[in-house]
């Protein structure tokens, strides 16, 4: 499949990229796509949810009234979850959310997720490119010259590169990733994917394994 790739300012160079039909036109699998996403989200989470049960609560052990005869519940310990600043009854403890997924499921659900975007026609190709000192106007001048200033974008680059890195990182709707970085979640996330000429090769290599 061909794709004109562009320049900085929006302009076709003249040249053609040629995308693999094995990466970009494939029949998405919604499951995998699912799947992956979901773990993704999942190690988002710390895990590091907790709260004290009674054997934990600091107090007294005594008994706090006799057994019978008051007209009320037994009670035994102040630290019972019954009263007001006792132990929690089933409350959360630590736990690892992480998921586990083969290799190439995960390679499936990314080349899906591409190629949904190709659908949508969603997917630009640009020359690459290079800022002497990092500059957020800079950076901001390139999304206005693709017509992005106003969405999510990700650029993909081939090799990371500080001055474009630096230059968008302020930006709240924009995000630079190396071609290693890219995961299902991020492609589906954005409304626009920027590849840079240097990141197909190795993209292509990546997923075709």
């Amino acid at each position: 499949m061909k794709v004109a790739v562009l320049d900085i300012k929006g302009k076709e160079t003249g040249r053609k990229a040629d995308l693999s039909d094995a990466v970009f036109a494939i029949e998405p699998n919604n499951h995998a796509v699912y799947l992956d996403v979901k773990q993704y989200l999942a190690h988002q989470r710390q895990g590091t949810h907790k709260s004290k049960e009674r054997g934990e609560i600091a107090g007294s052990t005594r008994k706090i009234k006799k057994q019978k005869g008051t007209g009320t519940a037994r009670a035994g310990s102040i630290k019972s979850p019954v009263f007001r600043g006792g132990g929690r009854i089933f409350g959360p403890r630590p736990k690892d959310y992480g998921q586990k997924l083969n290799k190439n499921l995960k390679r499936l659900a990314r080349k899906s997720a591409l190629s949904i975007k190709t659908k949508e026609k969603a997917i630009l190709v640009i020359e690459d490119f290079d800022f002497d000192t990092p500059k957020t106007k800079d950076f901001v001048g390139v999304l206005k010259s693709l017509g992005l200033e106003n969405k999510k974008s990700l650029f993909v680059l081939g090799d990371s590169n500080n001055g474009v890195y630096l230059s968008s990182r302020n930006l709240k709707h924009s995000e630079v990733i190396t071609n290693s970085e890219l995961n299902t979640y991020k492609i589906l996330n954005a409304n626009n994917i920027v590849l840079l000429e240097g990141a197909l090769e190795g993209l292509e290599q990546n997923l075709t394994k």
